[in-house]
């Protein structure tokens, strides 16, 4: 590999000849040879969002000039556009601040701007990383307002509407299946009978109040701490920095940011983050029951409950032929486990820092990233492989239906708890039908039975 030379304070680091990246990337890449993770690129891109945002600020109050100004916002495009992805090697395992990140960033602009410009690499002209792509900004404040814009336009752009999705789908299943009625089950146990589509609705509406509260969380994360510079002062910054900056992400986004009133606040502790990351966990925990309680209906097909069926994706099974498994649901129901884990990692990264910085930023917006990502890549393929085609077996569900001795519970406003109790009881001791049973006990006739035991009454208000 060729190299050239690229200094900073320290001096002269050698650098790849190929990378747009300087002398601080490179002493960083030496100096955190820690783990396979890198940055997201959902930082990365919102970095390019904020410098574009920055350098129009700067130059709205005269800090910066037209050239300067036109360069930058080149350099941030192609950034912004995913085509300088390569030259961002750092360890995801850095400083808790993201200061190599955003340095990473600053170099990676001025060095693609000294080639557009026709300058040598490294030269630092026509601009410079720190003075000019690092004007009226410190990692402190950029880095936390990058985490910001990357979890609102990821959660906005991309996890919301895949959930909206599989609310429409659970919608569609629970109409389809309105007025199919079936075994209840608690406590793993035989109950009253509900419709199938009832138990849809039910995963429908878990779902649509998590999704209330997790549109709800992101109007904390929209509090942009840009501006704050170091410690949250706004220290070498003009007056008006941070709305302007903010003014320009909005152009970039359409995601209506704010400037944060207490911009320390948002440098020293990341309290909205650790939030957000709590409802992405309320979330994976309402899909792994989504996902075990489809396991569990569609587990046989001879030997199990076999309520539904799933469709038939893949062999199953390396030794057992024709064997197949509710893969999805299992994929579904690991992802929703990391995502959990990941939750612990934010609450320890969330409570981490001193004083006027919290210095567990990379670790805290990775696992954010991740559970965002993990849930709606599973939750799209789960939907698109699964639940779309899931098909009742109404044979079965008839089947169970018919034996199932909870129906006895609509006898209790007629005949009494008692009574209802010995006519279960008798039915399962002697496996004869709750109609035999009743009628055997004579509390009440063949006709009678069948006047007050209707399944498909008993899954809605029942009393006159």
């Amino acid at each position: 590999m060729d190299y050239r030379y690229e200094s900073d304070s320290l001096g002269e680091v050698k650098v790849p000849k190929d990378k747009y990246y300087g002398a601080q990337t490179a002493r960083a890449v030496a100096n955190f040879p820690i783990g396979e993770q890198k940055m997201p690129v959902e930082i990365i891109r919102a970095y390019g969002i904020i410098k574009k945002a920055a350098v129009l600020a700067n130059h709205e109050q005269g800090l910066i000039d037209n050239e300067k100004k036109e360069y930058i916002i080149k350099a941030c495009n192609e950034l912004i556009a995913g085509k300088l992805d390569e030259h961002f090697p750092i360890s995801l395992w850095q400083t808790g601040s993201g200061t190599q990140t955003n340095m990473n960033v600053n170099e990676v602009l001025a060095n693609r701007i000294s080639e557009i410009a026709g300058e040598k690499l490294g030269s630092k002209k026509p601009v410079h990383p720190n003075d000019h792509l690092n004007m009226s900004q410190s990692s402190n404040d950029t880095f936390p307002t990058a985490m910001a814009v990357a979890v609102v336009k990821k959660t906005k752009d991309y996890l919301i509407p895949i959930l909206e999705e599989l609310k429409a789908e659970l919608s569609n299943k629970a109409k389809k299946y309105k007025d199919l009625p079936k075994v209840g089950r608690t406590h793993l146990m035989d109950a009253t009978p509900i419709t199938l589509g009832q138990e849809f609705d039910s995963f429908r509406a878990q779902l649509g109040e998590i999704l209330e509260i997790l549109k709800d969380s992101l109007k904390y994360l929209k509090r942009l701490p840009i501006g704050g510079t170091a410690v949250g002062t706004a220290l070498n910054t003009k007056k008006g920095f941070d709305k302007l900056a903010v003014k320009y992400i909005n152009t970039e986004t359409e995601k209506k940011f704010k400037a944060a009133e207490n911009k320390s606040a948002g440098i020293s502790a990341h309290n909205n983050f650790v939030n957000f990351s709590g409802v992405l966990k309320t979330l994976a925990a309402f899909l792994m029951k989504l996902a075990n309680d489809i396991r569990w209906l569609a587990s046989g097909p001879r030997c199990g409950i076999a309520e539904i069926k799933i469709p038939k994706n893949e062999p199953g099974s390396s030794i057992m032929p024709g064997k197949v498994n509710p893969t999805q649901a299992e994929a579904l129901f690991q992802a929703a486990a990391q995502v959990m884990a990941n939750d612990t990692a934010v609450n320890i990264g969330g409570s981490s820092g001193n004083f006027q910085l919290n210095t567990a930023k990379p670790l805290i917006i990775y696992n954010i990233l991740q559970s965002i990502n993990l849930i709606g890549d599973s939750v799209k393929s789960f939907q698109q492989r699964c639940l779309n085609g899931i098909e009742a077996d109404e044979e079965k569900i008839k089947e169970y239906l018919e034996q199932c001795l909870m129906l006895v519970t609509a006898l209790n406003p007629i005949i009494g708890y008692d009574k209802a109790a010995e006519i279960a009881q008798k039915a399962y001791q002697e496996n004869i039908s709750l109609k035999e049973a009743a009628v055997k006990l004579d509390y009440l006739s063949a006709e009678e039975f069948d006047k007050y035991i209707d399944p498909a009454d008993m899954t809605e208000p029942n009393l006159d």
